[in-house]
C-alpha cells in the first residue's frame, strides 16, 4: 500500500499539470471568472492546438518529480549511485511513467470530462 501512495505522490502534480488544457476552463467557470461558452471555446483551443505542449510540461514535471524522489527519499544522488542501482532506477522510471500515463488518462478522460459534461461545457 505504501508503494501506491509513493507513486501517487510522484505522479499527482504532473498529471494535473498535463491535464490543465481541459481543467483550466473548468476552474475558470467554477470560480465565476468565465462564462461557459468562453470556457468551452478556450478548452477547444487548448486541447486542439496546445495539448502536446501541456503533455510535454506534464512529462517534464514527472521526470523532475522522479528525480526529486530518487535524490531525497532513496539517496541516489550521483551518477555512480545510478550506475550501481541501475535496475532500481529503471524500475522506478518504468513504474512512474506507466502510473503517470494511466493517471493522466483517468484524470483527463474520466474526471475532467464528466465534470465538464456536468457543467455543460461539452457533450
Amino acid at each position: 500500500m505504501s508503494k501506491i501512495l509513493e507513486l501517487l505522490k510522484i505522479t499527482g502534480i504532473p498529471v494535473v499539470l498535463a491535464s490543465l488544457c481541459c481543467l483550466s476552463p473548468i476552474i475558470l467557470v467554477l470560480l465565476g471568472v468565465s462564462t461557459v461558452s468562453f470556457a468551452s471555446s478556450l478548452s477547444d483551443t487548448f486541447y486542439g492546438d496546445y495539448k502536446w505542449a501541456f503533455r510535454l510540461v506534464g512529462l517534464l514535471a514527472l521526470l523532475l518529480s522522479l528525480a526529486y524522489y530518487l535524490r531525497r527519499k532513496k539517496g541516489i544522488c550521483t551518477i555512480d549511485d545510478v550506475k550501481r542501482r541501475r535496475n532500481e532506477v529503471i524500475n522506478y522510471l518504468a513504474l512512474t511513467v506507466v502510473g503517470g500515463v494511466l493517471g493522466y488518462i483517468f484524470f483527463l478522460y474520466v474526471v475532467v470530462h464528466y465534470t465538464g459534461v456536468w457543467l455543460t461545457l461539452w457533450k
